[in-house]
């Protein structure tokens, strides 16, 4: 069963992930414990046998090949390559569950578009229904273990009532090679077909619109939207036989595997912790002139074994999520969805069917804004003014000539000195005039500026008199200068 721990996390608080740790079931622990425990005892087979087993000379070697060693592990890019290859892994394990196909859509068309209340309405329904329930049983029996296991033959799928015994010898009658996942799919658009020639699917493009706005203009508007949901589904159908199909390719999975394994591997004889090199004194000697401090001999090689923690329990995380649809701790709950499935959608299109409750007038019906109450664990939150954007509570300028509204004449960009840029100028120490006031700022003016109502103040709206007429000023200027030859 998925490990869901959502609600453990659901707000953010002191040593929030720290109860996690403690789980066993999906954890790390329980995937890594056999290769750490390895790890543990090769080492220390190892370190007893330099310590006990070899004479003065062979431990001069041996720490000659560590020190060898413990350089080259370095040289392996082990979190590169390992990282890369993680990240593939988890985004390939999360489109593979949304390719997992639901019936969702498909059954509230069925419901809505296939009418009567009688035994052959009722039957149509439920049929192309079940249709649908079996092509993904189909394919998960191709790629999920868990239901490999639960319908190991036809036979099986007919008892569980997802077949009757003529479609299983009509299944059967058909010769291909390949897989048969999308028979069901062909029976249900001949299907689907069928009750469009007897009038149970009606032509009603306001009801088509309504459940999926679309270009299309058809009379046979419900119709085709049948198929298309039909095909959503069989397209993901096909895509989770694809992704069963087509895996990562194994050379990267195997130069991964390698990686990983070779700097470990290293890491077991070059972490050893052995005599200092030449000129280096031992932690328990006094140092002497022209002499280094040793590596501290501390038997069990704490970093190495968190290193060893990480790095393979990385490359165990990939191992587990690669292929989601095995017996895991945390792969997908197959069979459970397939029991979800059939149950949900079988319900929509029959015991639904025209089973509306009584349209009433709601809570809110003569009030002009809806309000629904708060609890007193949640009161405060209706107190938090209402999020309108980013730039509503920007601070804007008090100065009403910053608001003018001026015309910029089409032309060749200018490189605008200093003098006339307002906020550079008064770090220059250079006067420099308003650009709300100063229309050459925006280039010369051929002519009069065509709309002249946008550069005055109206006297009624309160503007200031003196910064109309000077505006009004700046603009006579400027055309003037255009006017000249």
């Amino acid at each position: 069963m998925t490990v869901s721990y959502t609600l453990k996390v659901a707000e953010a608080r002191f040593g929030g992930f720290s109860g996690l740790l403690l789980r066993w079931r999906g954890s790390i622990y329980k995937l890594l414990y056999k290769e750490f425990l390895l790890f543990i005892a090769l080492y220390a087979l190892l370190s007893i046998t330099y310590r006990l087993l070899l004479t003065q000379e062979q431990r001069h070697v041996y720490a000659q090949v560590a020190r060898y060693c413990n350089r080259s592990a370095d040289l392996i890019p082990l979190s590169f390559v390992l990282g890369f290859y993680v990240t593939l892994v988890v985004n390939r394990w999360w489109a593979q569950y949304t390719s997992i196909p639901l019936p969702d859509q498909l059954m509230c068309v069925i419901s809505a578009s296939v009418h009567g209340v009688d035994q052959r309405g009722r039957l149509l329904r439920r049929t192309l229904i079940r249709y649908a329930n079996l092509a993904s049983v189909l394919v998960l029996r191709s790629v999920s273990t868990r239901v490999l296991k639960r319908f190991p033959t036809m036979e099986h799928v007919v008892d569980a009532g997802f077949m009757s015994q003529e479609e299983r010898k009509k299944f059967e009658s058909l010769k291909s090679d390949f897989n048969k996942y999308w028979v069901p799919c062909v029976w249900f658009t001949n299907l689907a077909a069928q009750a469009r020639r007897d009038g149970r699917i009606r032509d009603d493009i306001a009801l088509c619109l309504l459940l999926e706005p679309s270009s299309l203009t058809s009379t046979d508007f419900l119709f085709l939207l049948f198929h298309q949901e039909l095909n959503k589904y069989r397209a993901k159908c096909s895509m989770l036989f694809h992704y069963d199909w087509i895996s990562i390719p194994l050379v990267y999975t195997q130069v991964v595997t390698i990686a990983v394994y070779s700097f470990f591997a290293l890491s077991l004889v070059g972490r050893q912790f052995v005599e200092p090199e030449a000129g280096a004194a031992k932690p328990q000697e006094p140092l002497e002139p022209g002499t280094t401090l040793g590596d501290l001999d501390m038997y069990v090689p704490l970093t190495t074994l968190l290193q060893f923690f990480f790095y393979a329990g990385w490359l165990k995380v990939a191992e587990q999520i690669i292929n989601p649809f095995g017996e895991d701790d945390d792969d997908f709950e197959t069979n459970q969805l397939i029991d979800r499935n059939l149950q949900v959608s079988l319900l929509s299109v029959d015991d639904m069917y025209q089973n509306l409750p009584p349209a009433e007038k709601d809570l809110y019906w003569d009030e002009d804004s809806a309000q629904p109450p708060y609890t007193v664990a949640t009161v405060g939150e209706s107190m938090r003014p209402s999020f309108l954007g980013s730039t509503f509570n920007l601070r804007m300028s008090d100065d009403p000539e910053q608001n003018l509204q001026v015309e910029v004449s089409p032309g060749p960009a200018r490189p605008v000195p200093a003098a006339q840029t307002p906020l550079l100028g008064r770090f220059l120490g250079v006067g420099a005039p308003s650009p709300a006031i100063s229309l050459r700022n925006f280039g010369r003016i051929r002519g009069p500026p065509r709309t002249p109502h946008l550069l005055r103040f109206r006297a009624e709206e309160g503007g200031d008199l003196e910064a109309a007429d000077r505006i009004d000023e700046e603009a006579s200027g400027s055309g003037d200068e255009a006017q000249e030859p």
